[in-house]
């Protein structure tokens, strides 16, 4: 069998993010036939290395899930919480281990995917990819067309500009003084939709991950998950 990076093993093995599991290997938590790794240039030959995670074997798992939530508020989107808060693997009880693929902030509801491949997590969440995310947010006040336009161009985030969104008026309610609209990203970086409408001027009332590319969860209840199709993870790795 062919060597492979240290840390991407671990990823494909669901353990953790690639990103992670370099952190992992430089804190010294990850053995190689029992010598502590420290180095990210090391390579495994999974057919005869002993790898062992915190002191766990890492057992070979072939198996790949692929699982899309409807993920509801409340929940934080990661595998343990310091806090003690309710996750999203509370909602997707299965024997195998897997990791979100990306981030809605605990306040955020919508589409969530979930696996052990972490090949897959790389090319959904790596912005070279150009994954499109496409969130419906209430927004208060309402929306002026020039609001409008400066989402679609970019917006000062940070030290760093958003890119091109494609944005869609859903709705305008005068008398509850909101606005719905719709915005499609790529980029998916930390409440970066929520810092796009603040920085026109707009609080974010509500915000909802209606789908990824063209996978939505329409047909999922709040809370609710289903297994992708071939076809599905295939569009997304496209």
């Amino acid at each position: 069998m062919e060597k492979e990076r240290l840390q991407k093993y671990l990823a494909n093995y669901g353990l953790c993010s690639r990103r992670k599991a370099e952190e992992h290997i430089l804190n010294g938590d990850v053995k190689v036939n029992g010598k502590v790794v420290t180095e990210l240039g090391t390579k495994v030959d999974p057919s005869k290395d002993e790898i062992y995670f915190k002191n766990e074997k890492v057992e070979k798992n072939d198996k790949k899930i692929y699982i899309l939530l409807n993920k509801p508020i409340g929940y934080v989107t990661t595998t343990k919480d310091q806090f003690n808060r309710s996750t999203v693997l509370d909602l997707v009880k299965i024997q195998e281990k897997v990791l979100p693929v990306g981030r809605l902030d605990m306040y955020t509801s919508g589409a969530l995917i979930l696996t052990n491949d972490g090949d897959f997590i790389y090319k959904v969440t790596h912005p070279k990819y150009e994954i499109e995310k496409t969130y419906n947010v209430t927004l208060k006040g309402i929306i002026t067309n020039e609001e409008m336009e400066r989402l679609r161009s970019g917006v000062k985030i940070e030290n760093y500009i958003s890119g091109k969104a494609k944005v869609r008026l859903l709705k305008i309610d005068e008398e509850k003084n909101i606005s719905r609209i719709e915005i499609t990203i790529h980029e998916g970086k930390n409440r970066e939709v929520r810092k796009m409408c603040a920085g026109v001027g707009r609080k974010v009332l509500a915000l909802h991950r209606s789908k990824i590319e063209n996978i939505d969860v329409k047909d999922l209840k709040l809370g609710e998950w289903r297994y992708l199709s071939k076809k599905e993870v295939m569009q997304l790795t496209k």
